[in-house]
């Protein structure tokens, strides 16, 4: 692989649909979980060193400060600062030549274009990462910078690229036998053929796949794979399946604290609640939905909040009390300088308030 690099020069909500936000999930728990792109407590305890130049070892030194500096800005929420910092990390591991060093720290600035949302700059590390994985004939890292991709193309609405690259995933995994690797890809691939409208193929790779994540004691993996066999689920209209599904992935996110996954098996057993007219049901979760978010602080779920209640509300006809949980979704939505999705509220109690009117 020619190592010009390129990257330093080119790289210096709107409320999602249901889709989109299953992809988002799926991207973060793939990037934050995987142990190639960013499963390590320090990511310079697997960088390379070299013992014997010490001019080589001072820049090494200078760039491992620097991927460490980029983590705590990560871990305090600066993830424009902490990209910054790999940035002149992966200046200095390109100098001397360090591709493994390259690859991990390309993972760590595609994580932080994904936390801010700048999923089409997170592209370009990311694919730079599988590059380097396939040159240094990197089988894990392979596998995981391709669901990395695949999990963007599913954001991008590509859905049949998308599930060529997780099937390719499938494959390098299959042939290693890293059964991570094939649990992670497999259950990717369910998702991506539940975009695609294939529900019954959906829900077979989705069993197979919870296969392999129960053969890892990796219970977060395991709940996210059940999310997605939720997804799929839902789709096909099984809501028993459906509910005891995403009810397991619920559990098992609360057990682990993963909250990632806790919201959105609420989220989908909000919807199938509703489906069946459950309603005491669907609001008792949305209490949880709704302690969860104000314990962690975390005011784009509250806002999520707010809006599930203003539509459960709306479907049950009292416009009042919708009207007040739209309000306050609005005002966070402001708080949050969130316009697009400011503006989609707004017109969403518009359309509710003139329907109102006529009945």
């Amino acid at each position: 692989m020619k190592q010009k690099h390129l990257l330093v020069s080119k790289l210096s909500g709107q409320l999602l649909p249901k889709s989109e936000v299953c992809a988002v999930y799926c991207l973060l728990l793939t990037v934050l979980l995987n142990p190639i792109a960013a499963g390590a407590v320090d990511i310079t305890q697997q960088l390379h060193r070299p013992s014997n130049h010490s001019a080589v070892g001072q820049s090494r030194d200078e760039a491992d400060m620097l991927v460490r500096q980029g983590e705590q800005q990560q871990a305090s929420g600066k993830s424009d600062k902490a990209i910054e910092s790999w940035l002149q990390a992966l200046d200095i591991y390109h100098f001397i030549g360090d591709l493994k060093a390259q690859g991990l720290v390309y993972d760590l600035i595609g994580k932080g274009y994904v936390q801010l949302g700048r999923l089409k700059e997170a592209e370009d590390p990311m694919r730079r990462r599988l590059a380097i994985a396939r040159d240094t004939q990197d089988f894990q890292g392979q596998i995981f910078g391709l669901n990395n991709i695949g999990t963007l193309l599913l954001q991008k609405g590509e859905f049949t690229a998308a599930a060529e690259t997780f099937t390719e995933a499938v494959t390098i995994a299959s042939d290693v036998k890293k059964i991570e690797g094939q649990g992670l890809s497999l259950s990717n691939l369910g998702l991506a053929t539940v975009r695609l409208g294939d529900y019954n193929k959906a829900i077979k790779l989705l069993e197979t796949a919870l296969i392999f994540r129960r053969r890892t004691p990796d219970a977060i993996a395991e709940a996210n794979t059940l999310n997605n066999l939720g997804d799929a689920y839902l789709a096909a209209g099984n809501y028993q399946d459906t509910i005891g599904t995403y009810g397991s992935a619920l559990r098992m996110a609360k057990v682990t604290r993963d909250h990632t996954n806790e919201l959105r098996a609420i989220d989908g057993l909000v919807t199938a609640h509703r489906s069946v007219e459950r309603y005491e049901r669907a609001f008792n979760l949305l209490e949880q939905r709704l302690a969860l978010a104000t314990e962690s602080e975390n005011l784009g779920e509250k806002l999520k909040s707010f809006e599930s209640y203003a539509l459960l509300y709306e479907q049950l006809g009292n416009y009042p009390t919708a009207r007040n949980f739209y309000e306050r979704a609005i005002i966070l939505a402001r708080t949050l300088e969130d316009s697009k999705r400011e503006v989609l509220l707004v017109d969403r109690l518009t359309q509710m308030l003139k329907l109102s009117k006529h009945r």
